[in-house]
């Protein structure tokens, strides 16, 4: 598959007047502010791969908020030389993904509930697949098991350690080539790229956040080692640095350098004296977290990393390399 097609203009017609004011489709070009759909003469050359790019531009980005043009799209396509193709490519990979193929529901109105949800489901669902929430909440569980059931003093700084890569693993597990079956499609369509992977992210720190934060807080306090919202800058810098690194080499190998270098760096404190006192792992793994100049180094890390990620945000519009 050839590197996907971005957009340009999105909110605008193109320069061959393809498109039609309001519902009528006459064909005429619509001024400024005033509301445009795509013509049945459009969908037909889109559908054909004869429409001018900045008219398919235009169509692909509208089409993502208006339903009604969609529908023409898809029927145009579906009605040419390649509606049989990709028939056949659809009935595959719902097969492949254990869904049966089914009759196409009816299309809903644009910006109506059920068009909203599809979106926000299509946009996060990845980021939220069962495996990696459920492990975020073992490693919380396991916390407390150390604590209220073995008596380990140190979960809870051992729960902070573990803390801020948690988020890295979700956007390995969210976003790319290795992690998302439909990567080549989304990646292609006018909300892929940086846009959704960021959306997935978000989604991913959604759920880490309050849940790791809580968890921590409801776990034995340690003497020496900060509280339960220490590990929030940590974990920001180091997702954002994951995205900013991923955009070079790819968002999983990029979540497995960083994360296992914060592995390496801050987990052997808590597992590389057993013999020690109680407290001690945490007291060494506390100038990480603690301090205003540990978080304020965090604070720069990560506003290093978003200037970063803004200037590389073309790259994110290319598929991952392989």
């Amino acid at each position: 598959m050839t590197a996907p097609r971005r957009l340009g203009n999105h909110g605008t017609p193109g320069s061959s007047g393809s498109y039609s004011r309001s519902s009528g489709h006459s064909g005429s070009s619509a001024s400024p502010g005033t509301p445009w759909h795509v013509s049945d003469a459009l969908a037909l050359r889109y559908a054909e791969g004869s429409a001018a790019e900045t008219d398919a531009w235009s169509l692909e980005k509208h089409v993502e908020s208006c339903a009604g043009c969609a529908g023409r799209v898809s029927a145009a396509v579906r009605a040419g030389t390649a509606g049989p193709t990709l028939a056949a490519v659809r009935a595959e990979l719902l097969t492949s993904l254990g869904h049966r193929p089914a009759p196409a529901a009816p299309v809903s109105p644009a910006g109506g509930p059920l068009g909203r949800w599809a979106r926000v489901g299509w946009a996060v669902g990845p980021a939220l697949r069962g495996s990696w929430v459920v492990a975020v909440v073992l490693v919380v569980g396991g916390a407390f098991g150390l604590a209220y059931g073995a008596g380990f003093q140190g979960a809870r700084s051992l729960l902070l350690a573990l803390a801020p890569v948690l988020p890295l693993a979700g956007v390995a597990v969210s976003y790319g080539r290795h992690a998302d079956p439909l990567y080549e499609i989304t990646a292609a369509t006018p909300s892929g790229g940086l846009r959704l992977l960021l959306t997935r992210t978000a989604a991913v720190l959604a759920v880490c956040v309050p849940l790791l934060t809580a968890g921590g807080a409801l776990l034995p306090p340690v003497a020496g080692f900060p509280g339960a919202a220490a590990w929030l800058l940590p974990g920001l810098a180091l997702t954002l640095a994951t995205l900013a690194l991923g955009s070079f080499v790819g968002c999983r190998a990029a979540a497995a350098t960083l994360g296992g270098g914060w592995l390496l760096a801050v987990t052997g404190p808590l597992l590389g004296q057993p013999d020690a006192e109680p407290g001690s792992g945490a007291a060494s793994l506390a100038p990480y977290f603690s301090g205003p100049a540990a978080q304020g180094g965090w604070a720069a890390a990560a506003l290093a990393c978003a200037a970063l990620i803004a200037l590389r945000r073309r790259s994110f519009d290319h598929l991952e390399p392989r």
